[in-house]
């Protein structure tokens, strides 16, 4: 069975960061794929700054076609509003059901997984890469050795999107941070600037 690490995020925009990362865990665990799930609007996250789902979508194209084993995937464009991963799995499964799928997540993510909707049925049926942040705060006693949870010792990149849209704003060249197709296209449409 062909298995896919799930890498989610607004990717407002993506960067090398994340594919530095997607491509890591791709070449050295046992995932056949990372899929780039780009997320519609994150609750936690001020909606103002981000992209229309379709800019970001592309963006993640663009930066993905380069990669035969990195994938875009929009499957929770489709889903209602406010969404919860346990449910993104549900549909993938329901839509792909010859796929094994996983989640990828950082370790600042990790940290805050047991507030998570429904995290024990996530845990029960899908595995989870880790790969290290540097981020304050204590892991679950719970997540230190389970069996579904798999530490990647990816290398740590501290490159985010917060800041690229920043430096856009500031004027600042950030050109090698960004694959180049992303880079002219959100020069091509004025993004934020």
């Amino acid at each position: 069975m062909k298995k896919v690490g799930l890498y989610f995020g607004t990717f407002n925009p993506i960067h090398i960061g994340h594919l530095i990362i997607a491509n890591y865990m791709v070449e050295y665990s046992d995932l056949d794929e990372v899929w780039m799930v780009v997320t519609p609007h994150n609750p936690f996250k001020k909606k103002s700054s981000l992209l229309d789902n379709h800019h970001r979508l592309e963006m993640v194209y663009k930066a993905c076609e380069n990669y035969d084993k990195l994938k875009p995937c929009d499957v929770e464009f489709k889903l209602p509003q406010p969404n919860y991963t346990v449910k993104t799995l549900i549909q993938l499964e329901e839509d792909h059901s010859k796929l094994e799928f996983s989640l990828i997540m950082g370790e600042d993510n990790l940290k805050s997984f047991h507030k998570w909707k429904n995290y024990e049925v996530i845990l029960e049926k899908h595995h989870i890469y880790v790969y290290p942040r540097i981020s304050d705060g204590l892991m679950e006693s719970q997540f230190k050795d389970h069996p579904a949870i798999h530490k990647v010792d990816a290398p740590i990149i501290e490159l985010s999107s917060t800041f690229i849209r920043k430096a856009i704003k500031d004027k600042k060249n950030i050109k090698p941070m960004l694959p180049a197709a992303v880079w002219e296209y959100i020069d091509l449409m004025n993004f934020y600037k």
